[in-house]
């Protein structure tokens, strides 16, 4: 019998068919998250590497999805289960920083090329928590003040320039207060960091100190006059709502919502967005890989294809008018001047690197919720 040569060997070895991996991607959020993967980025992936296959599993929207998944990361370390069958997760960042605590995470952001185009600093830090190499940002939400050109001229620029204008123009500017949405929460979180009168850093990443909570009491005082002159709204889609019909001049609002209602038509095309010094919240989605997912290695090709210029530009930003989790600049030459122009004029990068805020950690954003309820009437 004839044996074959290295070469004729090694060609023979590459035609032979690959082992096929399923890829399995859990993720928190509402049905548009897991469309996403199924429809769009699952399908994009498959074509970049054939035979593959990848399936998204959704565990629910707001804070309750991503609890699901740590509940799982949990079982199945409960269970000492050396292959997990989570092999990607996208989860809110309050969890991400106890996931890394509980070491159920891979620390693998340095591992993919993209890793190095995310600067902010909420891929480091998640609400106090050190997730430095955790984590890779899918996107970020934000919040902003819409409003009315016809009815402000000349935007506030400042939360305390706000203040006055508030004062001259009664009833004119809406929020929907505390739990009507987080955009409300966000406007109110910005009120203190404005004017608290303690250290805003240390309300963002911690340690939480009992006496920052003791230098709050102007900060609310001033709230609750400027409620008294404000419209409460029923919601998010309230505020929107009372901006598409000009009962209220300005309000704050999810950015990615206010541009998808314009889109629709649900919004006048002239209503403009300002993101006010020192700056409100938002909050990312996070991309995250166990330490013990079975097809790791896939996992994190997955993650570098999700965040590549070209798949935020075209996924993140054009389908969904989020903000990139990779940094903008980066994103630019794959948008068109249109899309660039809707999203990055009236909030610029620039913007977003100053005043793009984290919400405080969790101690002290209860406090923050507490001291409102009581204060605010």
């Amino acid at each position: 019998m004839k044996r074959l040569s290295y070469a004729a060997f090694a060609v023979a070895l590459v035609a032979l068919p690959v082992k096929a991996e399923e890829l399995t991607v859990a993720t928190a959020g509402d049905q548009n998250m897991v469309d996403y993967i199924n429809q769009y980025l699952g399908p994009l992936f498959e074509k970049a590497y054939p035979g593959n296959t990848v399936r998204a599993v959704g565990t629910g929207p707001g804070d309750a999805g991503s609890q699901k998944i740590l509940e799982r990361f949990d079982a199945q370390s409960a269970a000492s289960s050396t292959a997990w069958d989570v092999d990607v997760a996208v989860v809110h960042e309050k969890f991400a920083g106890p996931m890394v605590q509980k070491g159920y995470l891979a620390q693998y952001r340095g591992d993919i090329d993209t890793g190095k185009l995310v600067s902010r600093a909420n891929a480091k830090n998640a609400l106090g928590a050190d997730v430095d190499g955790y984590v890779m940002p899918m996107f970020n939400s934000q919040t902003a003040i819409a409003y009315n050109p016809a009815l402000v001229a000349n935007p506030p620029k400042s939360y305390a320039e706000l203040a006055d204008w508030a004062k001259e123009h009664p009833k004119q500017f809406g929020y929907n207060g505390i739990k009507g949405g987080a955009s409300g929460v966000s406007f109110v979180m910005g009120w203190i960091y404005a004017f608290g009168g303690g250290d805003a850093d240390n309300l963002m990443t911690g340690p939480f100190k009992e006496e920052e909570t003791k230098k709050w009491g102007d900060a609310f005082a001033s709230l609750a006059d400027f409620t008294k002159n404000a419209t409460l709204t029923p919601g998010n889609a309230g505020t929107l709502d009372l901006l598409s019909r000009g009962e209220i001049a300005m309000g704050p609002v999810w950015v990615d919502m206010f541009y998808s209602w314009q889109a629709n038509g649900q919004l006048p095309p002239d209503l403009k967005l300002i993101l006010p010094a020192p700056g409100m919240p938002g909050q990312p989605m996070h991309y995250v890989v166990p330490a013990k997912a079975s097809h790791a290695d896939l996992a994190e090709k997955f993650v570098a294809l999700a965040t590549s210029p070209e798949v935020q530009a075209d996924g993140i930003v054009k389908k969904f008018n989020w903000y990139p989790g990779i940094d903008a600049e980066y994103v630019k030459p794959k948008l068109d001047d249109a899309t660039w122009n809707k999203l990055f004029v009236d909030i610029t990068p620039e913007d977003l690197a100053t005043k793009g805020k984290p919400f405080p950690i969790a101690p002290y954003n209860n406090a923050i919720l507490e001291a409102y309820e009581q204060s605010v009437k």
